[in-house]
């Protein structure tokens, strides 16, 4: 099959993955846009995996201000080299997830940041419901983990529907950015404020 360089520019535009990679993608997958999309995204979370276990000391904080002001967010990316910190695909994912913290208001980074003590809370209330709700006993236990699941994806950063896209997670976005840049890509930390609110 004959693939053409309007097909590769589209692939890379839409994944930024290199040209070389795209073609392939589109050999791989008889010329479907869509599923060299997918193959793309499978190579690259392999590659991810990889470099989970690489150092990222390098990196940038980037400061976010939504409506007029009210609300202000400041988070810390970290990679690898110095040289991929000042690249603008590394500026623009961190800023995406500055402006991803302003929309979504997470409390954590991953599930692995959430304190014991939190999750046996989510944990009782969840069962505490379906014995309101009158379910039977033996699935309490599947139920509160079916609501952890759900509180996950409001609380951590990373299990969050992405808010330009809210087929992709914010992980999902992460891994993009690490097949992108070659690269382990940490998102270190945030801090989110509003205008108003009281500290804790």
């Amino acid at each position: 099959m004959e693939i053409n360089t309007a097909q590769v520019k589209q692939l890379r535009e839409a994944t930024g993955a290199g040209v070389l990679d795209c073609r392939k993608a589109l050999l791989e997958t008889q010329g479907d846009f869509d599923k060299a999309v997918v193959y793309l995204r499978e190579k690259g979370l392999a590659a991810a995996a990889k470099r989970a276990d690489r150092e990222a000391r390098q990196g940038v904080l980037d400061l976010y201000s939504h409506g007029s002001g009210r609300v202000g967010v400041m988070v810390e990316v970290n990679c690898e080299t110095d040289f991929v910190a000042r690249t603008e695909e590394f500026r623009r994912f961190a800023h995406e997830v500055a402006l991803q913290v302003a929309a979504a208001n997470p409390r954590y980074v991953d599930v692995t940041d959430v304190p014991a003590e939190a999750l046996e809370a989510e944990r009782a209330k969840a069962r505490e419901r379906a014995r309101e709700e009158g379910k039977p006993e033996n699935v309490w236990d599947r139920i509160a983990e079916g609501m952890l699941e759900k509180f996950y994806a409001e609380a951590c950063l990373l299990r969050q529907p992405y808010v330009r896209d809210d087929k992709r997670t914010v992980g999902d976005l992460l891994k993009e950015a690490v097949t992108t840049t070659k690269e382990n890509i940490l998102i270190r930390r945030f801090t989110r404020w509003e205008v108003g609110e009281t500290a804790e």
